[in-house]
């Protein structure tokens, strides 16, 4: 049984399946690259976001660490003299 062409022994079952694996390394090829291209610039997006999240609250950090007027006010809420207080409910003819 000699072929009469080269490609006579692709008929049938034979030709089909060849052409099923083509179709799938295919597919397989194309959604890689693609869904790797993506996947790339999806993470680095991420990571330029994240970097640009930690960069301005530790920026904000070191603004309100050195800015003097929006620290904590130890003195908040100490009376200045508290005897006033105590002369007024002691002395029963104040009003």
């Amino acid at each position: 049984m000699s072929p009469s062409s080269p490609l006579a022994f692709l008929t049938g079952k034979t030709a089909f399946i060849i052409v099923v694996i083509i179709l799938i390394g295919g597919a397989f090829w194309v959604g890689r690259s693609g869904g790797y291209t993506a996947g790339y610039a999806q993470a680095q997006a991420d990571a330029k976001a994240l970097q640009e999240e930690s960069t301005r609250k530790a920026t904000e950090e070191a603004a309100k660490s050195a800015n003097p007027f929006q620290a904590v006010n130890p003195l908040e809420g100490v009376e200045a003299n508290p005897f006033e207080k105590v002369k007024k409910v002691l002395n029963p003819f104040e009003n």
